[in-house]
């Protein structure tokens, strides 16, 4: 069994091979770098792998000299749970398409196995590929069509869940966890990796978004059916194929309110961006359980640079308080890129944040995108890339209170 980490790479024929003599490298912003044995974890079952078009593998020769290799560059496509530590390393051609939207982390050998650099940062069973897109989904939305006929939400999260595989949209049929309930067909902001609305010209979209208004009676009716029904029930507004959810702040209130008069089960969360704090407020106030708040960076310049919004980041403190301070529980879905926020720039703002807005949890979200064009529209970098570990080490060391995992937890009343 080798103890080498050996780069990898693809031939014209789309096999992967290993570059023997090559030493594996991983990329941090747009650095290269050797990984070592205690960045690497065995490369998960439901783990993919992934070409990347015009990228040529990178790695280091025997003489120590960082080179490309004739053959392209290949990523694994981690599922939930599992937090990347670096990306691949590559040499991007000048011709290159922008490449699509996921989270591409490097994969090498060792020990004569595929494995990738990544940490496991939370444990959760729900979300394991095995549970979903099963044989019997085709019948199972078919029955909740009849159940539930006519109404618009579960034609859209049927669509969802069959053509797009989207796990969330699934659990209405499952009958079981979290399930989504699509409402906004409009953004506040301009997000650079949306991933239902992307401009012609770019990457493809790998979902398509709501294109009408659910009525109160329509959520109401997917929230009943769901929270009565599904053990550790939860009902989520603000998903992969809509807007911004607080911009349906009337109808998504109403429909709470109508939830609420019929069922006191399960968990009502919102997965938001949080900038419109009025709608927020709204949502709150109707009886919202938990709260998930979309954000890349602590800092004002990283964070318009990359939301392109209508709003700006003290909007988003300022709706989060408030649902602090009406008992909600809140989460931060971090969307993580190495190289970028853990720069000791990002790490600061982030603990001067933490101290500001104590929020319950971090959900750290490997950030689907293409690298070099992400890079490109974000902050130059002030100071040096501490390490994925030793972001979350320091966070955890500062406000032991925070958990930092990667899944919405059912919060028990």
């Amino acid at each position: 069994m080798s103890e080498k980490i050996t780069a990898i790479y693809a031939d014209e024929e789309g096999t992967i091979l290993d570059a023997a003599g090559m030493q594996g490298m991983g990329r941090t912003g747009r650095e290269n770098i050797l990984l070592k044995p205690e960045d690497l974890i065995p490369l998960p079952d439901s783990a993919d792998l992934m070409l990347l078009p015009d990228h040529l593998a990178v790695g280091m020769s025997p003489e120590g000299e960082v080179m490309p290799i004739s053959g392209l560059a290949v990523s694994a496509i981690l599922p939930a749970g599992y937090t990347r530590l670096y990306m691949p390393a590559y040499q991007r051609a000048e011709e290159a398409d922008r490449l699509p939207l996921y989270g591409y982390t490097a994969v090498v050998v060792y020990r004569d196995e595929l494995y990738c650099a990544a940490v496991y940062t939370d444990e959760n069973d729900k979300w394991d590929p095995v549970h979903y897109n099963t044989k019997e989904l085709k019948n199972l939305v078919k029955r909740t069509k009849k159940e539930l006929p006519g109404n618009r939400i579960v034609e859209q999260v049927g669509g969802c869940s069959l053509n797009w595989h989207c796990c969330t949209a699934q659990n209405l049929f499952y009958r079981r966890w979290e399930c989504g309930i699509p409402t906004s067909p409009v953004c506040n902001a301009n997000c650079f990796g949306c991933i239902s609305l992307q401009p012609a010209e770019c990457c493809p979209s790998p979902q398509e978004r709501i294109k009408f208004r659910p009525t109160p009676e329509e959520i109401a009716e997917v929230g009943i059916y769901h929270l009565s029904v599904a053990p550790d029930g939860i009902v989520s507004f603000g998903q992969g194929c809509e807007g911004e959810p607080s911009l349906a702040a009337d109808n998504i209130a109403a429909g709470i309110k109508l939830i609420r008069a019929k069922t006191d089960k399960g968990q009502i969360n919102m997965n938001s961006n949080v900038g419109w704090t009025e709608g927020v407020q709204k949502i709150v106030d109707a009886g919202l359980d938990s709260l998930r708040v979309s954000i890349i960076s602590a800092r004002e310049e990283g964070y318009d640079a990359y939301y392109r919004a209508s709003y700006h980041l003290e909007d988003v403190k300022a709706s989060i308080r408030y649902a602090l301070d009406h008992g909600v529980y809140v989460s931060l879905n971090l969307l993580y890129f190495p190289g970028f926020n853990d720069r000791e720039e990002e790490l600061a703002a982030w603990q001067e944040f933490f101290r500001e807005v104590p929020v319950q949890m971090i959900q750290v979200r490997n950030l689907n995108i293409d690298p070099d064009a992400f890079l490109d529209i974000m902050p130059e970098p002030q100071g040096k890339a501490v390490g994925t570990r030793a972001f979350i080490e320091t966070l955890h060391k500062e406000f032991p209170q925070l958990v930092i995992g990667s899944f919405s937890h059912y919060v028990e009343a």
